[in-house]
């Protein structure tokens, strides 16, 4: 697959595009590649969908030293790929971080989002002793030499349940990303970055938003309650992907793909990609 680089004013976001029918936004969780989604994304396409995965920020193919990792930050890179594209409105599909700039994206240009997909999603920010007892450990943690592999272990343990059959040698191309120059300072700075503007907006959201959730994300006290929250606030539906952890999209695809296809199917029609 070709990459492709979405130019902005003060880096390029790294993209490729796969299938044709209705414009989807794939973004992935901070500290991840656009791969991520290398399961999903087949699905979709299958289904009758153009399907773009990207790179956030400083991570991937994506380039490195951003002044903005903000949930509105990445949010203004998916608006400018949609209009350079020319393909909207398009359905936003993010996990975790991701989450949170399509909240972002909905609320700020509705006219080019038809609706978005909420995957353990974080949109808000979680002021608590804990968290900033975080804060104060990410360069002790995520920094030196170590960090990579510091990171690589830690995002091992949101799989609680199954890993990927490929997940040795995607852990190892992850690390290995991490480890050029200036990714471990990017997520540092995605890890810092406010949800704020994400959190404030929810309740300006007014297209379809599917919120979904692994029961066993680890990054939730209590995941169930969190996505019963965001969609409260948008008036969205949630569905919980039994046993999954923060990424249910490549730890069970399959059931979540099931959970996925037919929200594009009431968004888009069945008639704008010929099912």
């Amino acid at each position: 697959m070709v990459t492709e680089y979405l130019e902005r004013e003060g880096g390029k976001v790294a993209y490729d595009v796969a299938g044709a029918g209705p414009l989807v936004i794939c973004v992935p969780s901070m500290g991840d590649l656009r791969a991520e989604y290398r399961f999903l994304a087949p699905e979709l396409v299958k289904a009758g969908y153009r399907v773009v995965t990207l790179d956030q920020r400083g991570i991937g193919e994506s380039s490195v030293q951003w002044s903005d990792y903000s949930v509105a930050g990445v949010g203004s890179d998916i608006l400018a790929l949609v209009r350079r594209l020319d393909a909207g409105p398009a359905v936003v599909i993010g996990d975790s971080s991701g989450g949170g700039a399509a909240v972002w994206a909905a609320a700020e240009a509705p006219e080019l989002i038809a609706g978005i997909v909420l995957v353990d999603a974080f949109v808000r920010d979680f002021p608590s002793a804990k968290n900033k007892f975080f804060d104060l450990l990410v360069p002790v943690l995520f920094g030196g030499s170590w960090g990579p592999g510091a990171w690589v272990k830690f995002y091992g343990s949101l799989y609680p349940t199954r890993q990927p059959g490929d997940f040795t040698a995607y852990k190892a191309s992850l690390q290995a990303n991490l480890a050029e120059p200036g990714r471990m300072a990017a997520l540092r700075g995605q890890i810092r970055a406010s949800k704020a503007a994400s959190a404030a907006r929810l309740e300006r959201v007014r297209v379809p938003a599917l919120v979904v959730f692994g029961t066993r994300d680890p990054d939730f006290p209590d995941p169930r309650a969190e996505a019963d929250w965001i969609a409260g606030r948008m008036g969205g539906e949630v569905v919980m992907v039994d046993g999954a952890g923060h990424y249910p999209h490549a730890e069970m695809p399959d059931e979540t793909a099931s959970a996925i296809l037919p929200f594009l199917m009431r968004v888009f029609g069945a008639e704008q990609h010929g099912a």
